[in-house]
């Protein structure tokens, strides 16, 4: 029989090395024993004689005995005794702490807080017994209670508002419009004459009469058209700042009213480098204003920009009007600064009436829906035909002393339709965001002075730049 063979249960001994010898021998000497244990041989245990009470159990419960880890799978689930559930349900809600058994040897007892060496804790920094349910199940099971944390509060997201500055302060109280009915409401379709609140007669009588006054002042020299030309900016830079100050903004009123006033006569005295000057000026008296305010609650930020606005919209584009005119004092007679102006308001008359009869009865497609939903793409194309017909006609007839080439027309007649519209929609931009209808009511059926000029406004410049490019009184 081999010495492996099952039958025998005996495991061969090997033979010790040299230095486990030596070892050995040590131990003897020294300890009274052998390093590496008696060297008899020794039955071997098989693991089918094992006795089943020696193998690993569950503590304190009748659940049976493991399986042997050397013991093949069976297989099968483990199944729950009904009874034992019924008895002692488990809420499928409560979080089951698996570290509850090694809380402690004793289950009636808390663990004691421990004590402050000190003596400088006071009795309110004292642990306390929480006597909620969850603590006293934690109590009575041995389980150390644990806390969750509290959820951080949520941030909301960063934005920017206008009124505010970085320190978070409130520039204007909120809008008292907000949700309900807009002023205007929209419309994407074709309207009928006045459908827009404004009173056609009443609206062509004033427009008459402000064009008498201005024909008037331009006929009789040109000093007079900048006289007129600085009250309608001056009208329409208080109607501005009046206005945003209803809105709870504290702009500048002072210093953009003058601003505006001065831009104009400024231009007109020394030309065109007095505009940023002017504009300097304007912004150093400002910043100046604003340091010698109490404390950030002046809103410097948000107020100096509302100032500037006003200023840059009215003042610094009004003042081309200026330049324009002050070409007419070049020699004797020579009508092309009151010429032009002239050419200026009828261009942008023509092409404010063909986009309002236009767009009202064909308009379908909104230019700028969030804008103003009463202008379309229509109206668009009728203000600009309509506006290419006149200066077609004024080139004819040779109305104009200055501009009497055609072909300087028609690139008149381009820029007025590009610019007039911008104009207007920006204006109606700005009165959007602050929710009004008209930033003044002086001339009936137009409303304010800004809500009539603003078109005029974005023309001057470029109007401008085009005379020194083509210099129409070459044609002559």
């Amino acid at each position: 029989m081999s010495e492996w063979d099952d039958d025998d249960k005996v495991t061969p001994r090997r033979k010790p090395g040299p230095f486990e010898s030596e070892m050995d021998s040590f131990d003897d000497d020294e300890f009274g024993g052998p390093l590496f244990g008696a060297t008899t041989e020794q039955p071997a245990v098989s693991l089918d004689d094992e006795p089943e009470g020696d193998r690993l159990r569950l503590g304190g419960d009748d659940s049976g005995a493991l399986p042997h880890w050397t013991d093949p799978p069976t297989g099968e689930v483990p199944r729950i005794d009904a009874a034992r559930a019924e008895a002692d349900p488990v809420d499928p809600t409560d979080d089951v702490d698996v570290w509850s058994s090694f809380a402690g040897s004793s289950t009636d007892s808390v663990a004691e807080a421990p004590k402050d060496p000190t003596g400088e804790l006071s009795w309110h920094d004292d642990p306390t017994v929480d006597d909620s349910p969850v603590a006293e199940s934690s109590r009575t099971s041995g389980a150390v209670p644990v806390t969750e944390a509290p959820e951080p509060a949520r941030r909301e997201p960063a934005r920017i508002t206008i009124g505010t500055d970085p320190s978070g302060m409130p520039r204007r109280p909120d809008p008292k419009r907000r949700g309900a009915a807009p002023q205007r409401p929209p419309r994407t379709g074709a309207s009928a004459p006045g459908a827009d609140g404004r009173n056609l007669p009443v609206a062509v009588a004033s427009g008459l009469a402000l064009a008498a006054v201005f024909l008037a002042l331009t006929m009789w020299r040109p000093a007079g058209a900048v006289a007129f030309v600085t009250l309608v900016l001056g009208l329409a830079a208080v109607e501005y700042f009046a206005r945003v100050t209803d809105k709870g903004y504290r702009p500048l009123i002072a210093i953009g009213v003058a601003a505006c006033i001065a831009a104009p006569l400024a231009a007109y005295w020394v030309g065109e480098p007095a505009i940023p000057l002017v504009l300097a000026f304007a912004f150093f008296a400002g910043a100046i204003s604003f340091i010698a305010a109490d404390s950030v609650e002046s809103g410097p930020m948000p107020n100096m920009a509302i100032t500037m606005l006003g200023i840059v919209w009215i003042g610094v584009l009004g003042s081309y009007a200026a330049l324009i005119l002050a070409w007419s004092n070049f020699g004797q007679g020579t009508p092309w600064g009151t010429d032009t102006l002239v050419l200026i308001a009828i261009g942008v008359v023509a092409n404010d009436v063909g986009a309002y009869f236009v767009g009202t009865a064909f308009g379908r497609t909104p230019l700028r829906p969030w804008i103003s939903p009463g202008k379309s793409l229509e109206g668009l194309l009728g203000g600009t035909i309509l506006t290419l017909l006149v200066m077609l006609i004024i080139g004819m007839q040779d109305l104009s002393d200055t501009w009497s080439s055609t072909s300087h027309l028609l690139m008149l007649g381009i820029v007025i339709s590009a610019m007039a519209p911008l104009g207007d929609l920006a204006e109606s931009m700005f009165k959007r965001n602050l929710d009004v209808k008209d930033f003044g009511a002086i001339i009936r059926g137009h409303g304010g002075v800004l809500d009539r000029f603003d078109g005029v406004l974005f023309t001057l410049p470029a109007v401008y730049y085009l005379m020194l490019v083509v210099e129409p009184w070459t044609a002559l």
